[in-house]
């Protein structure tokens, strides 16, 4: 250790030092879809040469992880590191081991909190892969190399983790080069893929969701006529839904611009819900205006037959009149002449329908009926009610039946398009 400077690297042939890796993963704490990262403790271990070190015998030296200070030891860092720690319970928790050639074995427990960009578009039936990069911050590749011992095996503990959301599904390391303006650096990645356990989200999301529209379908079997009935469970199975997407979503990262297939889910429940409660509308509507058009057809022809009733009893006391008249002027003929004809009474005048030398006063014009103006206003809505043809239905009562086959078929068919999608596409 006479003349050991820590502040030099170790030189071989004026080449870089070659620096081994190995990780062993203790533990992945949480996953964050908001903070898009996720905290993990890890063990690293670095090795590399420092002729500096040798001495004699055929046993490793462990030394006091406090003694690190005294060696140069590579500057490693972890790159979309937001916040990293080293352990210090019950001391520092490095250790130190110098072999008899002068291998150095530098391990340290460090728990960090990484970047990793998630693609939200399929959650929650999404695969997520991110990285562990370790890059030197000072050193160059004229200066250092990073390489794992052991390849692919370099990096433990993954087959035996267990995590709440997600499995494990692959993971490979590579070996890059990191290019900055100040040089290229070495650069370790380790890759692992994370494959979300969707049954959670099953019985907490789209099984509810799935029964709320169910239940929207009980009111096709309730009467039309039942209002208060068909409106609540339309009005209780909407506010419901909209209350399950909101709780969804304040899981969930707000800042971008993700639609996520559980957001497709409860927008196509949401719809079918809202689509019974319009039936409803269009079903009760229909039944209006199918009514209205009833009485406006049926009265038309009662008033006709009332409008030719009238006239035969018109026709019938026009003759009762006549007659009479006749027999009171041969009666007069019949008195005799010195005896000066009575004033005709009011009640004469008033039937008598005519006279023939035009001095007798004429009877009364008839007041106008009011029959005419009602079948004038019953015409006038026929019309209306007439051009309004978006809406006729032979009979509004089959629309409930029609919704019992057409909303469940429906629903099953976007089910297939929808699980066929987000799970194989």
């Amino acid at each position: 250790m006479k003349g050991y400077n820590k502040y030099l690297r170790p030189f071989f042939d004026n080449g870089p030092v070659t620096v081994g890796m190995s990780l062993d993963i203790a533990s992945i704490d949480t996953i964050s879809e908001i903070n898009m990262d996720y905290t993990a403790t890890i063990f690293l271990r670095q090795r590399w040469t420092d002729e500096r070190l040798v001495f004699e015998g055929n046993k490793s030296l462990s030394l006091d992880g406090r003694l690190v200070e005294l060696l140069w030891v590579p500057d490693t860092f972890i790159v979309d590191s937001k916040k990293s720690f080293l352990h210090d319970i019950t001391v520092e928790n490095r250790l130190i081991r110098i072999f008899p050639n002068g291998t150095v074995l530098y391990a340290l427990r460090i728990t960090t909190t990484v970047a990793c960009n998630m693609d939200l578009t399929k959650y929650p039936m999404d695969k997520q892969t991110c990285t562990l990069q370790l890059e030197s911050w000072g050193y160059n590749i004229n200066d250092v190399m990073f390489y794992w011992t052991r390849g692919n095996e370099s990096v433990s503990g993954l087959d035996t983790l267990q995590l709440a959301q997600y499995t494990v599904e692959d993971h490979y390391t590579s070996v890059s080069e990191a290019v900055y303006e100040t040089g290229n650096y070495p650069k370790l990645v380790f890759h692992f893929e994370l494959k979300r356990s969707i049954l959670y989200f099953i019985l907490e999301t789209y099984v509810p969701s799935s029964l709320l529209v169910v239940l929207s379908w009980v009111s096709f079997w309730i009467s039309l006529s039942s209002v208060p009935a068909r409106i609540c469970i339309g009005v209780t199975t909407v506010l419901t839904m909209t209350t399950l997407m909101m709780g969804a979503r304040t899981s969930l990262p707000n800042a971008n611009c993700f639609i996520k297939a559980i957001d497709v889910y409860l927008g196509i429940c949401f719809s079918f819900i809202f689509g019974a409660l319009i039936e409803y509308a269009v079903a009760h509507f229909c039944i209006l205006t199918h009514a209205d058009a009833h009485m406006l057809m049926v009265p038309w022809g009662t008033m006709a037959n009332y409008g030719h009733h009238l006239h035969d009893m018109d026709d019938e006391m026009n003759g009762i009149v006549t007659t009479i008249s006749t027999q009171s002027r041969a009666k007069r003929r019949k008195e005799p002449a010195a005896t000066p004809p009575s004033a005709p009474s009011s009640t004469e005048l008033a039937v008598r329908p005519s006279s023939p030398t035009g001095s007798e006063p004429k009877p009364e014009a008839p007041p106008p009926e009011p029959t005419n103006r009602c079948l004038v206003v019953l015409a006038t809505l026929r019309k209306i009610l007439g051009a309004i043809s978006f809406c006729h239905v032979e009979n509004p009562y089959h629309i409930d039946n029609y919704s019992r086959v057409s909303f469940p078929l429906s629903f099953v068919i976007v089910n297939l398009l929808y699980w066929t999608y987000y799970l194989y596409f």
